[in-house]
């Protein structure tokens, strides 16, 4: 009897367990769909684009954000570090030249989004591995009631003149789109000017701080007259009713620095196709409208796609003509090079 009893019992268990295995999901089918992305382009910004793609698609969107003093710099080094054991599947740059390094480092997967077509050549990496859209500019604010607007600097090396001697501010050139665009001058004007202009930006006792946003806060308040940042920070305070505007500089030099952000796939990354969702729908109209209409003011780059309010459209200016893969080379030796020579 007891022999019996054992018998149904095992029966029993065996007929539980595979109807648990036949009706219930296992732990991978119950696993929620996530995927980590790092972001360098301000929070305030990339969140909302984030949270309404979780809305759409129903994966959880892991987002690690960068600081404001170390934009870029600070994840880019991260992703170095992880190259062998990645831990995000996809990297949102705010600027170009980052990007590029990591590609050099075989940090980078190859994936050409369908989302791209549209989006200029020039900013889109033939071999796969990068692709940019939604662009910032680099551009000079001043203070409206202090500097009128016909005496405002019309070129980032006007600011080493003696008139603006202790009245001139930048962010730290070795973080964020001021790297990029130290980068950017010195790939394009040479050694030569790049080091006389930073000694004699020294010695013109500009402000070296931060932040872009500190910078723009300096102008604001007529801590200084003059200040080299991006157009979302300037944005930000006209938009506040604040006496700031903006100056596209260089039109007639060496051109407009334009800064789109870039997208990436990581290699080896651990969800490759929520990756690849995530990459397509960063790379869609939609966001560019997004980011267009926001506080960050970001001009699209898919043709037709309307753009932001107090930012002039990008075929009204001339662009610096860029070669992003030999500002990349050397964005660590000049950067370090310029604060250097800046007493940093």
């Amino acid at each position: 009897m007891t022999r019996i009893r054992n018998v149904s019992l095992l029966t029993a268990g065996v007929v539980m367990m595979l109807a648990a295995a036949c009706g219930s999901p296992g732990p991978a089918e119950n696993a929620e769909r996530t995927v980590t992305i790092y972001v360098s382009t301000d929070r305030v910004f990339s969140e909302p684009v984030l949270q309404e793609y979780e809305r759409r698609s129903g994966v959880r969107v892991n987002a690690v954000y960068d600081t404001e003093e170390t934009k870029s710099t600070g994840l880019a080094n991260r992703l170095l570090a992880e190259k062998n054991r990645p831990q995000a599947d996809v990297f949102w740059s705010n600027e170009p030249v980052r990007t590029l390094v990591l590609k050099s480092r075989d940090v980078l997967a190859e994936y050409r989004s369908p989302s791209a077509n549209g989006i200029p050549d020039a900013l889109v990496d033939p071999d796969g591995y990068w692709t940019g859209f939604s662009a910032r500019i680099r551009v000079i604010a001043y203070n409206t009631k202090l500097v009128k607007p016909v005496e405002a600097p019309r070129s980032v090396f006007d600011l080493a003149e003696p008139r603006w001697k202790g009245s001139a501010a930048i962010a730290d050139p070795r973080f964020g789109s001021t790297s990029f665009h130290v980068a950017a001058l010195y790939a394009h004007v040479g050694d030569t000017k790049m080091d006389d202009f930073l000694r004699r930006l020294r010695a013109n006792q500009v402000r070296v701080v931060d932040s872009n946003s500190t910078v723009r806060d300096l102008v604001v308040r007529g801590e200084v007259l003059v200040g080299l940042t991006d157009t979302d920070d300037v944005n930000v305070a006209i938009e506040n009713g604040q006496p700031v505007a903006m100056i596209l500089p260089d039109q007639d030099g060496a051109g407009v620095p334009v800064m789109p952000n870039m997208v990436s796939l990581i290699a080896n990354a651990a969800r490759p196709d929520e990756g690849r969702a995530l990459i397509d729908y960063l790379l869609s109209p939609d966001v560019e409208r997004m980011l267009a209409a926001s506080d960050a003011v970001q001009i699209p780059l898919h043709a037709g796609t309307p753009g932001p309010k107090n930012i002039p459209a990008i075929d009204s200016f001339r662009p610096m003509t860029l070669d992003y893969t030999k500002a990349a080379a050397r964005v660590e030796e000049v950067t370090l090079r310029a604060a250097s020579i800046l007493g940093l």
